[in-house]
């Protein structure tokens, strides 16, 4: 079984820039263009589909991805052009956080009020 998320987005264009340029995905699918209603993209083991069909329910999904060092990798999205404005009140947006569940994590919302939880294991 494999499972692949799909997030709801308002605008494709600027939801390509954010998941291929800020973050690390790369559009698999050869046949799709910002002017595609689905996009499908990929990380790794990771795959994602974003599209500006279906309902306007499936706008604010929330996805958990383990990586090996949150630290890091906030530092690279920031380095990309993160932007962390939008929650200013919320420190788990702003960078990685211990949470007392035992994991570090960091959040990552796009325009569309979708989420990735990037985590990882407090050592």
């Amino acid at each position: 079984m494999k499972i692949i998320p799909l997030f709801k987005v308002s605008n494709m264009r600027a939801a390509i820039r954010h998941y291929t340029e800020v973050l690390d995905f790369v559009m698999t699918c050869p046949e799709d263009t910002p002017d595609s209603p689905v996009v499908d993209l990929g990380h790794e083991h990771t795959e994602l589909q974003i599209t500006t069909y279906e309902s306007e329910r499936l706008f604010g999904s929330v996805i958990y991805v383990w990586v090996n060092d949150v630290d890091l990798l906030f530092a690279e999205y920031k380095n990309r052009g993160l932007d962390t404005s939008h929650k200013p009140n919320s420190p788990v947006h702003q960078g990685p956080t211990d949470q007392t569940w035992g994991r570090r994590e960091f959040y990552v919302t796009d325009a569309d009020g979708n989420t990735l939880r990037f985590c990882q294991a407090i050592k």
